[in-house]
């Protein structure tokens, strides 16, 4: 197979299904995921309807980020499937609300949103490691948020009254898991990094609020999936711009 595979989380709709668009377009044949499999074949189904040149295929398996069991089928899936992974990207995501407050935040809702946000990250690049380990040319792309960042002067932790409270604790954990799994593989040619998409149009209503299209938010995370060898490891970027966090 010449074509370099990616396999992209919570890949039915937003951000994730732009993500599987373009890497198709870009010559990846692309593995598009989610908590449903039949959502999945469907995006990858709308995918390749737009764009008859693209390789996109579902998994066949229900896949949920913070289930161990579920996660733990992914490798031979993957096998399956295509037969190896070059590039993993770790969107899924989940997100309270917005007037949620450290104060009075309801734990156990905000230790789901660390379950998917943080540990679904962890745990799916455990289980999808050994095949990264076989490319020549591995990438691990964290999808994450100004919102977990000091750098970000709109949304960033000081700049949200504390509003949001799990959903940027839990970006901000995992810039560290990306800075972390990066100085672990430093040297063996897997790059790691974490992407702000910026505010993107993925929900009523988020125009108003002066979000950008889709496909811009997107193309910030494909910038990281599609680096060349000997390119940055460890960092968080917007737009191939580097973003404090």
């Amino acid at each position: 197979m010449d074509r370099q595979v990616a396999l992209v989380t919570g890949a039915t709709r937003g951000i994730g299904r732009e993500v599987v668009a373009q890497l198709g377009r870009g010559g990846f044949t692309v593995i598009a995921t989610g908590r449903s499999d039949a959502d999945a074949m469907s995006a990858a189904a709308g995918v390749v309807a737009a764009d008859p040149g693209a390789d996109v295929r579902a998994l066949g398996l229900d896949l949920d980020v913070a289930d161990a069991a579920s996660v733990a089928l992914l490798p031979d899936a993957v096998r399956r499937v295509a037969g190896r992974l070059d590039v993993l990207v770790n969107n899924a995501a989940a997100f309270v609300d917005w007037d949620e407050l450290g104060s009075d935040a309801d734990l156990e809702l905000a230790r789901s949103v660390m379950e998917t946000n943080l540990f679904g990250a962890w745990r799916v690049t455990q289980a999808l490691l050994p095949l990264l380990r076989e490319s020549a040319h591995a990438r691990v792309v964290n999808v994450s948020s100004g919102a977990g960042s000091h750098g970000d002067e709109a949304f960033g932790l000081a700049r949200r009254s504390g509003r949001a409270a799990s959903y940027g604790v839990s970006k901000a954990a995992l810039g560290a898991l990306t800075s972390t799994l990066a100085a672990e593989l430093d040297g063996t040619g897997i790059l790691v990094n974490a992407v702000c998409p910026g505010l993107t149009a993925t929900w009523p209503g988020a125009e108003e609020m002066g979000a950008r299209p889709v496909s811009e938010g997107a193309a910030s995370v494909v910038f990281a999936a599609t680096l060349p060898d000997g390119g940055p490891s460890g960092g968080s970027y917007r737009d191939g711009r580097p973003l404090p966090w």
